[in-house]
């Protein structure tokens, strides 16, 4: 059984991430130009703003899945609950335990409910089916799924609607128990009324993790974020309350951008 001591949410109170100076580079290419930000823990940070601006190079900062990109550099600092996730002592295995992702398009394993679920763990090491069944259990409740799929825990997760499909990816990033969970246009793919069970899950969601989420509608940043961060030409121009952002704007760079004059 894994220590979940290590997972639990940070201080409601404090910072999650604290990011001072971030510049990242894809070979020649600047993607992000000294972006400085803190995402406070268990509330919807959301990063807006035109295709091509950072937000999303910015997002996968944070479980360093730049890493995994031929040319990426990266200079500045990444501090989560004050330990640099860029040392060179970083274990970064941990890490994304820590810090979950779930990706545009639903991305479920080609196999059944149960083992998409359990998939994290058993590659852990766990594999007490008690433990096991109670965490896919819990995580399906959380994902707002179990009584959709507890009848059909052994069906391919593949013949699952869009909408399920991304509630399962949720309840699959869910059952490592990590304190942030990543979203990079989790509703994009979905129908308007997937795409409102989505929403209410993160309000409900944020209870517990620490959610950041890139989305190009602005109407779900105002609806379901408590922060917004808007982002244009590898710059964070704003950062605010939703609600201050939204309606009073401090850059009229932003104001432009949510009134529909560019983007």
């Amino acid at each position: 059984m894994q220590d979940t001591t290590a997972f639990l949410a940070a201080d409601p109170a404090g910072n999650i991430f604290e990011v001072a100076d971030l510049d990242v580079y894809y070979d020649k290419f600047q993607a992000l130009k000294k972006v400085t930000i803190d995402i406070p823990a268990n509330e919807v940070t959301a990063f807006i703003g035109p295709s091509g601006c950072g937000k999303s190079t910015l997002l996968r900062c944070f479980n360093r899945m730049n890493d995994l990109i031929e040319g990426c550099r990266i200079d500045g600092t990444i501090r989560m609950e004050g330990t640099d996730i860029y040392d060179r002592q970083t274990d970064v295995v941990k890490l994304r335990t820590e810090v979950g992702m779930v990706f545009q398009a639903p991305n479920p394993f080609p196999m059944s409910i149960f083992d998409n679920v359990a998939y994290g763990l058993r590659c852990q090491g766990i594999r007490d089916m008690k433990i096991l069944r109670r965490v896919v259990e819990e995580s399906l409740k959380k994902a707002a799924l179990w009584e959709e799929a507890k009848d059909h825990l052994h069906r391919n997760a593949l013949k699952l609607s869009g909408g399920q499909q991304q509630r399962l990816c949720i309840a699959r990033a869910i059952a490592l128990e990590p304190k942030v969970i990543l979203m990079d246009e989790p509703t994009s793919a979905l129908d308007p009324i997937a795409t409102a069970h989505i929403e209410d899950l993160i309000e409900d969601l944020k209870k517990q993790y620490t959610i950041i989420i890139v989305t190009h509608s602005m109407s779900q940043a105002a609806r379901i974020s408590d922060k917004t961060a808007f982002f244009l030409l590898g710059d964070l121009v704003e950062v605010g309350e939703t609600s201050e952002v939204f309606h009073v704007p401090r850059d009229t760079r932003t104001e432009d951008y949510i009134s529909g004059k560019f983007g």
